[in-house]
């Protein structure tokens, strides 16, 4: 008799009358890196398959309804939800409850891995835990739409928003060290429609009693590298799409304004970093992002575009060279993320572990 795939095996478990708990407590043994990175011990996991399996019950019915509703997917993915979503979830909850105050959540994911749509999956799991949450990205505190045209006068690489240096550090600070202090803010938000879509500021957001903040970007956490790595004489080694001298500066000048988000960087309790097997699948996902908008008969970028979009952040600041700080794959263990969650080309976890473990 053929050994059945452990996720369809994770599927009958949990598609059971009433669910395979002996079944699901073996298949989470059988991955302990994965365990052992929520926080879960040899001792403790029964007792943490049983609690996951109360969450799920109560909160399958809305995710069911949110993933086919809003996101227009066919059907919740429940290896996801179970695998992921609810344990992460779980996992921020018993952070924020053992240090008793806001919990700053951190979660860094490149152009299209999914980062915000977790955050919004997060949320609505998380209030079921009893935790009020407000999401906040780094995309609402970019610089006014007058201030990045002053700024492009100074740095004309900043083409586009979205690389360091097209942000207001100053006010993502203020904002988090206020939802630290007391919970309550006025959230900033950004409108991308604004100015013929370079976008601007638009009515900030009050938020109050909040006890998790989201906190979500293509670059939180990420922190500069030493400068020497982008001297002349290392560009043939630098990786695509950094090839000619004026790519170098970009890639240069954006490695140095990373230090002035370190402070913000700071203030973050935990980071969850959200990586794809294969840096370019950003690509394909956005693609596929951009021409389901169009299918809809909204705006959306050409494929040309998409790849130029693409690429330039790429050049701002490499995944291949950032990231593996913050997934244990380098000399430097003091920077790397509390929770590494690796997704394969369908943006499902392959691997989820700890690089402290």
């Amino acid at each position: 008799m053929a050994i059945q795939p452990i996720g369809q095996r994770l599927i009958h478990s949990l598609q059971s009358e009433p669910p395979d708990q002996t079944a699901l407590v073996e298949i989470a043994q059988a991955d302990p890196e994965a365990y052992r990175a929520f926080g879960i011990t040899s001792e403790t996991i029964e007792a943490a398959i049983a609690k996951r399996l109360q969450l799920l019950a109560l909160i399958q019915p809305d995710l069911e309804q949110f993933c086919q509703q809003t996101l227009g997917w066919p059907s919740l993915p429940l290896e996801t939800a179970w695998t992921l979503w609810l344990p992460l979830a779980q996992w921020i909850c018993k952070r924020q409850i053992e240090q008793d105050s806001p919990l700053i959540q951190g979660i860094l994911g490149g152009q299209g891995t999914g980062k915000t749509t977790l955050a919004i999956i997060l949320s609505r799991i998380l209030v079921q835990l009893g935790q009020r949450v407000c999401q906040l990205s780094i995309d609402d505190v970019y610089l006014t739409f007058a201030e990045r045209q002053c700024l492009l006068t100074q740095a004309p690489e900043l083409v586009w928003r979205g690389p360091p240096g097209t942000h207001d550090v100053a006010l993502a600070k203020a904002t988090l060290a206020q939802l630290a202090a007391t919970g309550s803010a006025m959230l900033p938000r950004f409108d991308k429609s604004a100015w013929d879509g370079q976008g601007d500021r638009t009515t900030p957001e009050p938020v109050t009693d909040i006890t998790v903040v989201l906190f979500e970007g293509w670059f939180v956490g990420m922190g500069p590298l030493p400068p020497e790595r982008f001297e002349s004489s290392q560009l043939p080694k630098l990786p695509w799409p950094i090839e000619t001298s004026a790519d170098l500066d970009f890639a240069r000048r954006s490695n140095e304004r990373l230090q002035a988000y370190l402070p913000l960087w700071d203030q973050l309790d935990q980071l969850i970093v959200l990586k794809p097997a294969d840096y370019q699948l950003s690509q394909q996902w956005r693609r596929q992002a951009e021409q389901t908008m169009r299918a809809q008969g909204k705006p959306g970028m050409s494929d040309a575009q998409i790849n130029d979009f693409v690429t330039y952040f790429w050049r701002s600041l490499h995944p291949e060279l950032f990231l593996p700080p913050l997934t244990g794959h380098s000399d430097a263990p003091d920077r790397a993320a509390e929770l590494v969650v690796d997704l394969d080309a369908n943006h499902a976890p392959q691997r989820i572990y700890s690089p402290s473990h």
